[in-house]
């Protein structure tokens, strides 16, 4: 994994900062992002959209992980920010991001989350259904306030993905469909409400894609749309965001692009389409989430009990589980790893990873090449920076780990971990 390395003294380093320091330091279980990865990864997309030519916005997907320092991290790299939620707004917030920078989705916001987003005069409103076209301009109409929003659409396009993480079909919670009509009603009524400024189309068909011909398919659509709304109506809609979705290595069978490689197809399909339409060209909007944070995380567990079943299967317990990773049980996502602490040592013995959690289903690696391990062994599973902390829980009263940030041989928290105190904090 390119966010680890090996020491003179045979100890995995994460940013520069030996595994055994952050362990000795923060203790496990214990969530490390390579901070030096994830900016990285921001001026990628960013590079790559300037390469193009094209007009854009980098918008983070924070719901993949977010924190106040990550919000911040997000600022200094320039990207703007895609938010979800009442939570996730108002963390961004908090951290001093600016609001004309941030976009708000879901399905079912509620009248106070979009008071909130209208009272901080926030960039953009991503309208996912027609019970938010009008609650929405309700709102803003009793304030006298004018909203940029862009219409959530669901163009047909089926990713290559886990049925859970797709979107973009037709059969989907999400947006307003195309070929039922929907979208270019959402269009009409949208356009008849003063206080909108409908800047174009959104759309998202999945997750962890390796191909792009699933974006091309979906701005082939999305353009024959902008296109019939511009010849009917007249309407100008300058702005096309095709959502993210780049896909990220968990193991050594995923085999993701670049992400230069995904920025020069998405620019090169719109400017075809777009011109093949005869139309001006976006300014185009993507929502990385994974593809920035995912492969920059690392989780640090410590070794507990081992459980031998002859001829059958070898257990080995970690100090998590599902509680801090709850993607295997989830999405049956696979992961890598190996023991920080022995790196150099060679793998001889076949285990499972289990989780501390009253589940069978706490399982988070079944099958791993190891060296023979010992309680207290440091195993490190890489490509944990997405969902991991997001989707965390307190399943079995279990506190969420810390979350360091490491670069350039230092490291600092940027979540506590949670004590049993605060557990019981809200309990009366």
């Amino acid at each position: 994994m390119q966010t680890v390395e090996v020491n003179v003294q045979t100890d995995m380093e994460i940013g520069g900062v030996s595994t055994g320091k952050l362990v000795e330091e923060y203790g496990t279980p214990l969530m490390v992002y390579d901070e030096g990865m994830i900016r990285r990864h921001a001026r990628a997309f960013r590079g790559a959209f300037k390469s193009s030519g094209l007009d854009f916005q980098v918008a983070y997907a924070s719901k993949a992980f977010l924190c106040k320092e990550m919000a911040r991290l997000a600022k200094q790299e320039k990207l703007s920010l895609d938010v979800v939620s009442g939570g996730e707004l108002y963390t961004a917030l908090q951290a001093g991001f600016p609001a004309s920078r941030i976009h708000f989705h879901g399905n079912n916001k509620s009248e106070e989350e979009l008071t909130m987003a209208l009272d901080a005069e926030i960039g953009c409103f991503v309208v996912d259904n027609f019970l938010e076209i009008e609650m929405l301009h309700d709102l803003a109409s009793k304030r006298e306030q004018h909203v940029n929003i862009l219409l959530r659409v669901t163009p047909g396009v089926e990713a290559h993905t886990h049925e859970y993480i797709m979107t973009g079909q037709e059969d989907s919670k999400f947006g307003f469909g195309l070929s039922n009509g929907q979208a270019e009603t959402a269009v009409q009524i949208a356009t008849r409400k003063p206080h909108y400024n409908l800047l174009g189309i959104h759309s998202h068909i999945g997750s962890q894609m390796f191909e792009t011909d699933g974006f091309d398919q979906a701005i082939q659509i999305l353009t024959g749309f902008v296109y019939q709304m511009k010849k009917k109506y007249g309407l100008e809609l300058p702005v096309l965001n095709v959502g993210g979705g780049f896909g990220v290595r968990y193991t050594e069978d995923d085999q993701p692009m670049a992400i230069s490689e995904y920025v020069e197809a998405i620019s090169e399909s719109v400017k075809k389409h777009y011109t093949d339409h005869e139309l001006s060209f976006p300014e185009v909007w993507i929502e990385p989430g994974r593809s920035m944070v995912a492969e920059a995380g690392t989780t640090l567990y410590k070794v507990g009990s081992k459980k031998i079943i002859p001829d059958l299967r070898t257990y080995i317990t970690v100090d998590g589980g599902m509680t801090d990773n709850i993607r295997p049980a989830l999405y049956q996502a696979r992961y890598q790893a190996m023991l920080a602490n022995r790196p150099d040592e060679k793998p001889t013995e076949l285990v499972s990873v289990a989780g501390k959690c009253c589940e069978s289903g706490d399982m988070l690696i079944w099958d791993l090449m190891l060296p023979p391990t010992n309680y207290g062994d440091i195993l490190a599973v890489f490509s944990t920076g997405a969902y991991g902390y997001s989707m965390a829980s307190n399943y079995n009263r279990i506190p969420r780990p810390a979350v360091v940030f490491a670069k350039d041989g230092e490291s600092r928290v940027v979540i506590e971990r949670e004590t049993f105190e605060d557990l019981v904090q809200k309990d009366q």
